[in-house]
């Protein structure tokens, strides 16, 4: 039987304490600087033992660091976050280090409690490759768990857009969106649906606002319901796009916020007899490999996902220049067969 204490962590210890990260991790003798009042160590002692907190004293008895990078994203089986993973091994392969690659499912409290195991294990950096959540707080216990890297040497990076204080590779998720709205307009189409991913995920939220900004500038407003929520997944695309056509929704052409909800949407108008695009014409985000086997060809957005996945590793390594730094990427608008000229 498991040990239902097993995935007991200190940021749990630290929120039943009602105290910084760092503050208990001082109190329990595995942090570094300033010692914490008796009052507060008493406090954090007591919640770690209320919750059979054990410190990993493997990980205490560590001096330096190892030889891992460690890559957190949402989903490994994501086409997206596979091909930024292969990026960051190559570059990491280059320099003899090994890449630790965590799945966070998506949820923004698992991915502090992966921080802060990679950071007991005291990885060389920490490379975050999943979208953030834009009213959270584990944004919070992440800045307090990249400040115990960095105060251990280690560095960390980001993809997507910064939310505390790390380097970045930032997206511009907002003005590539805008981008192929401005495309589609120029192709004819003049009334759209969005499929647009869960709600509060950064990547999303800039997705829509930039397709719904550019289209408002050409004279057409986007009706909220035509903007459905979604999970962020070819069965997301499924499930939505199917929702919309019990619903009687219609329009020219569908945009959904990343290519694998595209293949999921395409999927549902095919099983409901309809044909793409001369039905519903419908486009993407990523450009991710396996398009090459989609038919008709995807509109996307062309972002380098292999090259960011090297960048955020280079911008990660402990001999990169000043921390902070960001490297801003824009994606390139293809248009293909999905969305002819009408």
């Amino acid at each position: 039987m498991s040990d239902p204490t097993a995935h007991v962590t200190l940021a749990d210890v630290a929120m039943l304490a009602g105290v910084s990260l760092a503050t208990a991790s001082r109190a329990l003798g595995t942090g570094h600087g300033r010692t914490v009042t008796p009052e507060l160590r008493a406090r954090v002692h007591a919640a770690a033992l209320e919750l059979n907190y054990s410190p990993n004293a493997h990980a205490q008895a560590m001096r330096g660091t190892s030889s891992a990078i460690g890559l957190i994203v949402h989903d490994i089986a994501d086409p997206f976050a596979s091909s930024v993973a292969s990026g960051v091994m190559a570059a990491a392969a280059e320099r003899g280090l090994i890449v630790t690659i965590a799945s966070s499912g998506g949820d923004p409290d698992h991915e502090v409690r992966l921080m802060e195991t990679l950071r007991r294990q005291r990885v060389t950096s920490v490379i975050l490759a999943g979208s953030r959540f834009s009213a959270d707080d584990s944004n919070r216990w992440l800045a307090e768990e990249a400040a115990g890297i960095r105060a251990a040497g280690g560095r960390v990076a980001l993809i997507g857009r910064r939310q505390f204080p790390a380097s970045v590779i930032e997206i511009d998720n907002y003005g590539g969106a805008a981008d192929l709205a401005r495309s589609l307009w120029a192709q004819g189409y003049r009334s759209y649906l969005v499929l647009a991913g869960p709600d509060s995920l950064v990547t999303s939220e800039d997705r829509v606002a930039g397709f719904r900004d550019a289209l408002a500038e050409l004279g057409y407003q986007l009706p909220d319901e035509n903007v459905i929520s979604s999970m962020f997944s070819r069965d997301g695309g499924y499930a939505a796009m199917s929702a919309a056509l019990d619903e009687g929704m219609e329009a020219e052409c569908l945009f959904a916020v990343n290519d694998v909800m595209a293949i999921g949407a395409i999927a549902a108008l095919r099983d409901r007899g309809q044909s793409v695009p001369e039905d519903m014409a419908v486009a993407g985000f990523d450009d991710i490999p396996m398009l090459r086997d989609v038919l008709p060809a995807l509109t996307t957005v062309r972002l380098p996902l292999v090259e960011i996945g090297r960048r955020a590793f280079e911008l990660a390594s402990t001999d990169a220049g000043p921390e902070g730094t960001c490297v801003a990427v824009r994606g390139d608008v293809v248009l293909r067969a999905s969305t002819p000229a009408r």
